[in-house]
This record gives structure tokens, sequence and C-alpha cells, in this order.
């Protein structure tokens, strides 16, 4: 809120020292709100139980007078990592269960305040406030004999539960051309307590690289 409240009085007193007129937070000099939106891709860097994860997700908004975008973003995540918690059974042609991956994903509404967004260098300041869901997946080889062919892993969940998540960022945007922009930024996630068997509670909880493509009508 403290960041939105600057954003704004910044946005409005430098209109106010170029025109003398009264200016609202919305809305350029001859009084008309413009309207855009952008899809974006994006990929990221961070770490869950102390254990390297990558994600993919995307973006999704309407920007409203070139300085605030509203909208919905998700994104999902997968890492690799043993826990000696689990003792898993053999499958039912008792061959052994093998690989334990964390995975999840979530996702929600996002409010992304805009920072001089004319300059072709500017600051995002996206705020993620949503949910998920994170789960203990194991692999399973299984060998059906010669009549089926080929043989094939399955993955299923072992251990699974949701959270709330609030995400707040900071974003350096290049606008490359028209209709696209590259930003690079770092967001901190925070998660309600997980319920999982042999996981930290906070082991989501951190710092994010992330990189995104933004498409659309700036």
């Amino acid at each position: 809120m403290t960041l939105l409240l600057a954003f704004s009085a910044a946005y409005s007193q430098e209109d106010t020292r170029t025109t003398g007129e009264f200016q609202t937070i919305f809305g350029n000099r001859s009084g008309k709100v413009e309207h855009g939106g952008y899809m974006a891709l994006t990929t990221a860097y961070s770490q869950v139980a102390g254990t390297d994860a990558f994600a993919v997700g995307g973006r999704a908004g309407w920007l409203i007078d070139h300085h605030v975008t509203l909208g919905l973003a998700g994104q999902g995540f997968v890492n690799s990592i043993y826990n000696d918690e689990y003792n898993f059974p053999p499958n039912f042609n008792g061959d052994p269960v093998s690989g334990l991956y964390l995975v999840g994903g979530y996702g929600g509404f996002f409010i992304e305040p805009i920072i001089a967004p004319r300059f072709p260098v500017h600051l995002a300041i996206p705020i993620l406030i949503g949910g998920g869901g994170a789960a203990w997946n194991y692999t399973t080889w299984y060998d059906m004999g010669w009549e089926h062919d080929p043989d094939y892993y399955t993955y299923d969940p072992y251990d699974y539960d949701g959270f709330f998540v609030v995400e707040p960022g900071l974003e350096i945007e290049l606008n490359l051309v028209k209709f696209l922009r590259a930003s690079v930024g770092v967001t901190y996630r925070y998660v309600t307590d997980l319920q999982l068997e042999g996981t930290p509670k906070d082991a989501m909880n951190g710092f994010t690289g992330n990189f995104s493509l933004k498409f659309g009508k700036f």
C-alpha cells in the first residue's frame, strides 16, 4: 500500500509540474484514460526445501493508462529431492518404487504498478496474492511383460497440501519494440505453513529470480 501511494503521488506530481493542472491517478492530460493489456511467458529459478527448483508460468493483465496492470498470474515448479520420511512399498509387480519429486503450483490475482513506462528502461512492482498446492510425487516402473510393449513409468502423488501465497517483487522492464517488453526481476514468495510429512513448514518461502517476455498493447 505504501508503494502504491508513493507511486501515485510521484505520477501526479510529475504531470502537475509540466501542466500546472490538477491531476488524477489515472488519466492523461486530455482526461481520457487509455487502456491496453499484455500476456507474458515467465521462467523462474528458486530453491524449495533447500533444493534447486525451476518454474514456468504466465500472466495476463489489463493495463490502465500505461501505469497500472491488473490481472491473473500463475506458475508451476518441480524439483528432485530424496525424503527419508517416506517408505514406499513395491508396486503390484514387486518392482521397487523410485524417484521422489516435490512439485506444485500457485496462482491468483496480481497488481503491477509501473514507474516511468515511457522510458526504454523502467521499473515494475508486481504483487501476486492467491493460492496453490504442493505434493510429493513418486515414480514407478511397470514391467508389463512381453504382451505389453513398451514398459512405462507413472508419476503418482503420495502426499499433498494447499496453501495461501503472497509474492511481491521488483522488475526491470525493457521496451524492446512497441508490442514487446522483456523483464528481469526478483520476487519473495511467502507461503502459509505446509503440512507435508518430512518437509519444513516454510519450505517454499524464499526469493525467486525470473525472466519474462510480455506481448501486448502498452
